[in-house]
């Protein structure tokens, strides 16, 4: 990026002026405006937050469907026919899917707080911290999902 022109002591970048002395961060622009990609760091913080947040939401059904078995059994039952449903099932492994993706993540983090060395292998860290993600989700979902497809009729 070429400097376009001088005005008393700052730099003039494509019409805008740089007041650091010609420092510009380049972003890429589209029809609806700046175009932020991410970083690994970014992405890893909003599925942190995203996993977390669904496994507050499982934590208050569950506690709200077993507290359900203070009305009998009969109660109960009903409640728990809902976790017959193909549906659920699939919501299930979500919620296994996050659980696991949120137990690793966090070991991440608790890597970067007591070692700060180790942000230095922050992209190698959440490539592996993905990778064990998937593997650890491929006989999960396999288990899961042939539960699941077992329900419907399917297998």
């Amino acid at each position: 990026m070429a400097a376009t022109g001088r005005t008393a002591g700052r730099v003039t970048l494509r019409g805008t002026l740089a007041a650091n002395g010609g420092t510009h961060v380049a972003k890429r622009r589209s029809d609806v405006g700046t175009l932020y990609r991410g970083s690994p760091g970014q992405w890893s913080w909003i599925a942190h937050r995203i996993t977390g947040v669904a496994i507050v939401l499982f934590l208050f059904i569950h506690i709200v469907d077993t507290a359900v078995v203070g009305w009998g059994p009969e109660a109960y039952n009903r409640v728990e026919s809902v976790y017959q449903n193909w549906f659920v099932r699939l919501l299930e492994l979500g919620l296994v899917a996050a659980v696991v993706y949120h137990a690793l993540n966090g070991v991440k983090i608790m890597l970067f707080d007591f070692w700060p060395s180790t942000t230095r292998h922050m992209k190698g860290l959440s490539l592996a911290t993905t990778g064990l993600f998937v593997i650890a989700m491929i006989p999960i979902t396999w288990i899961i999902g042939k539960a699941t497809l077992e329900l419907v009729g399917w297998l």
